[in-house]
């Protein structure tokens, strides 16, 4: 029940992220704001989504659940309702932080959860909770596409904005913690016998480590979400039909469409694989394709198919880190703080979000994205790199270190 309540309100919020896309040309198109400056909104809606997180989740961890979605969902709806109100660059802005400290609440709430109430499955279920977010907005990028074409995007903001919230706010009524205790259960995957403080984790280099990876694949996703719309546009494919599966849509509402499937899918699939073969070798793996999936949407995306096809690649291959890097710390650091802990390194994607924007000056510098997706791929494969030969080791040295210290180690500081 309680992984169902985290899935649903987590899906409830994701448009707020990846429906953000579908809205940049209307808004641009009625206020000639520059695409640039609208997609600053993005940016502070990231930034402040993930960057009180560990406040967030300091709450949860004291407090319990409920009262964090609750505030989380009237600010939510709040936000979009802004979004549909605003008539200059300031108030979009402020609507995008509202709806980035509302949304940090709602989704680090339900992944803290879920590593609390599963910690000998916390890839599984970190990867189920953040479908939701993934795949959450999938079911309604083409109501909201439509409604933007028929009543405007000020009326669809305002819309959804209210429904989204009010299933939220009605929801964060059954959400509980679980027992002190914790739930039984022994992990498969390699897990410390000691919590650590957010303090301690904040002191351990390898924190650091994953700290660095979830920034470096962070961003180049985050660009290719916030961009999507604009990279269809100069390639002239938004309208363009695309026949799948049986479907004929637009080629940027197909895409959209899938990736958001895919990347709901990918993160219990991997965080399922994770929790068989590791955290690190799976993070290889899809950092891996991520870099080759970008380097052909770069040779290929061009075509309309080909276009659709490659997004949901690189949608896929980007969105385990939801899943893969939360379980991670659960693992390394414990599950006493695990939400506070879980948001700290959750801030790394509101430190990648700052790097969005430069996606727009690097096209305009260069005439095209080649620029834009070369260094994407670049960066993924680093970070393979990085996943097998760097933090590997680190990890399993601290994990070591940690058991075997455990029996001589009191409580005091957690506690």
């Amino acid at each position: 029940m309680q992984l169902l309540i985290g899935v649903v309100c987590m899906s409830m919020i994701a448009n707020l992220q990846y429906g953000w896309t579908l809205f940049v040309e209307p808004i641009d198109d009625k206020t000639g704001w520059g695409r640039t400056a609208i997609q600053v909104a993005f940016t502070i809606f990231v930034v402040t989504e993930t960057w009180l997180v560990p406040v967030e989740g300091w709450f949860v961890d004291k407090f319990g659940p409920r009262i964090v979605v609750l505030i989380g969902a009237v600010l939510c709806a709040l936000s979009w309702m802004l979004n549909a109100m605003a008539d200059s660059l300031a108030l979009l802005y402020v609507a995008a932080a509202i709806g980035g400290i509302g949304a940090g609440g709602v989704y680090g709430t339900c992944v803290g959860n879920a590593l609390k109430w599963f910690p000998d499955r916390r890839g599984l279920a970190a990867g189920i909770t953040a479908a939701g977010f993934g795949a959450g907005s999938a079911l309604t990028v083409v109501p909201i596409a439509t409604m933007i074409e028929s009543s405007g995007y000020e009326a669809t903001f305002m819309a959804f904005g209210v429904g989204q919230g009010l299933v939220v706010f009605l929801l964060a009524w059954f959400m509980v913690a679980p027992p002190k205790e914790g739930p039984a259960g022994a992990a498969a995957a390699a897990q410390t016998r000691r919590h650590y403080a957010p303090q301690e984790m904040l002191r351990t280099p390898v924190f650091w480590v994953m700290y660095l990876m979830f920034t470096m694949v962070a961003a180049g996703g985050l660009l290719v979400t916030a961009q999507l719309g604009p990279i269809a546009a100069d390639y002239n494919l938004e309208k363009a039909p695309v026949s799948l599966l049986g479907l004929t849509l637009p080629a940027l509402t197909f895409a959209l469409s899938i990736d958001r499937v895919l990347n709901g899918i990918t993160r219990p699939f991997f965080g399922w694989v994770s929790d068989h073969i590791g955290r690190e070798n799976t993070m290889f793996v899809a950092f891996s394709i991520e870099a080759v999936g970008v380097m052909a949407l770069s040779a290929y995306g061009s075509d309309p198919v080909a276009f659709v096809l490659l997004t949901g690649l690189v949608f896929f291959a980007w969105g385990e880190i939801y899943s893969l890097f939360p379980a991670c710390c659960g693992d390394t650091f414990g599950s006493k703080f695990a939400a506070t802990n879980a948001g700290l390194l959750y801030t790394a994607k509101g430190t990648a979000a700052l790097l969005v924007p430069f996606g727009n000056i690097m096209v305009e510098a260069s005439g095209s994205w080649q620029t834009v997706f070369y260094s994407v791929a670049i960066v993924n494969a680093l970070a393979a790199f990085l996943a097998l030969f760097v933090l590997k080791p680190m990890r399993t040295r601290t994990v070591a270190a940690a058991t075997r210290a455990a029996p001589r180690l009191t409580t005091r500081l957690a506690d």
